[in-house]
């Protein structure tokens, strides 16, 4: 019995761990400077990264996470935002994005 109950809890954490719903605070950066680029100042640099191929991605807390419709964000590269979506593991599913 304990080890059914074991079993449901850890496929329940895996589920809660894969997939969190919510909101979150930070910039969207570029992937070459990461999170180094999560700063007011490096908007520009940010801008031309992006511009130049590289992919536009979320850092908040100091990690760095992929963004999965990048098309979303394409107009907040460089600037703080808070993100609505879902966190998979290292990337999030942007839903909206708000100043």
């Amino acid at each position: 019995m304990k080890k059914v109950v074991l079993a449901v809890v850890l496929i329940l954490s895996v589920f809660t761990l894969t997939a969190m719903a919510g909101e979150w605070t930070g910039y969207i950066s570029d992937s070459k400077c990461g999170a180094k680029g999560a700063k007011d100042a490096h908007a520009d640099c940010a801008a031309s990264c992006v511009k130049g191929a590289a992919s536009p991605v979320f850092v908040s807390g100091g990690k760095v996470y992929k963004i999965t419709y990048t098309r979303k964000v394409a107009d907040h590269v460089g600037h703080k935002v808070t993100i609505v979506g879902e966190m998979k593991g290292d990337t999030v599913e942007v839903k909206e994005v708000k100043m």
